[in-house]
């Protein structure tokens, strides 16, 4: 374990004797989203209660159109429930303005997407900078944490490189050292190795394990059962409910199956 991921875990462990320590990541409380309106009503989130830990490392799965993806975007602050609380590092974002909302996106969540979305015309660096210009960090502190966290996921010798100049792996690393560059307190990953092979998929499924072993809280969206079983907890969806909350990923054969 480097020395930056000891001093993490030491400080998570100081925390967690803190009279101030929340375990709870993300509560969601009778949470329920509806689209459309009047005959077209769509309910794609049926009173969903949930909790993750902080520190945990969990997939959500579940057939296409069950609310897997819906359920990702209320989490990540990209949309907002219907009806129901939701409570982030133990804030109730429920009703917060969009301008907090993007404020919360930008320090609180990493994002993770299977489509990159790097700017190609920026050089990996420079891609990994830019979440840091919004959160106003000084332009020497952006070059110092941007190359820690190219380091971090392998890329410490293709800073200067363009999307167009790097593998899809390599790319996807570029977009999660982009993801963990504000320090955030959860990582969101939809579908995150959808685009790659399987060699590169077990690469990045690699960092994925690092960061959670550093203490941060990773949750993936994925319907890839050798996706999830590199977790820790599989949220099962069916339905816009939640099935299983808690499945180990040595007991997804009884719902894949």
């Amino acid at each position: 374990m480097t020395t930056e991921s000891l001093s993490l875990t030491k400080k998570l462990s100081q925390e967690s004797h803190s009279p101030d320590y929340y375990p709870i990541i993300i509560r969601l409380e009778e949470i329920t989203k509806i689209y459309g309106s009047e005959n077209t009503k769509i309910k794609a989130l049926d009173n969903i209660d949930l909790t993750i830990e902080k520190g945990e490392y969990c997939t959500i799965m579940g057939a296409s159109g069950s609310g897997k993806s819906t359920l990702m975007n209320i989490i990540g602050c990209l949309d907002r429930p219907s009806s129901g609380r939701y409570y982030l590092d133990n804030v109730d974002v429920s009703g917060l303005p969009d301008s907090q909302l993007a404020a919360i996106r930008n320090k609180k969540i990493g994002f993770v997407f299977q489509q990159f979305h790097l700017l190609p015309q920026m050089t990996a660096l420079e891609n990994v900078i830019l979440p840091m210009i919004y959160a106003e960090v000084s332009p020497t502190e952006r070059r110092d944490r941007a190359l820690e966290a190219l380091e971090k996921v392998g890329l410490g010798n293709r800073v200067n490189n363009k999307p167009n100049q790097l593998s899809g792996g390599q790319q996807q690393r570029v977009a999660i050292a982009r993801a963990i560059v504000n320090q955030p307190v959860l990582l969101l990953a939809d579908e995150p190795t959808g685009a790659l092979d399987s060699q590169t998929t077990e690469e990045v499924l690699g960092i994925f394990e690092s960061l959670y072993q550093a203490g941060i809280t990773v949750v993936v969206v994925t319907h890839e059962s050798e996706v999830a079983r590199h977790s820790q907890r599989v949220i099962w969806f069916r339905d816009g409910q939640v099935i299983h909350s808690h499945l180990s990923p040595q007991e997804l054969h009884s719902v894949i199956d």
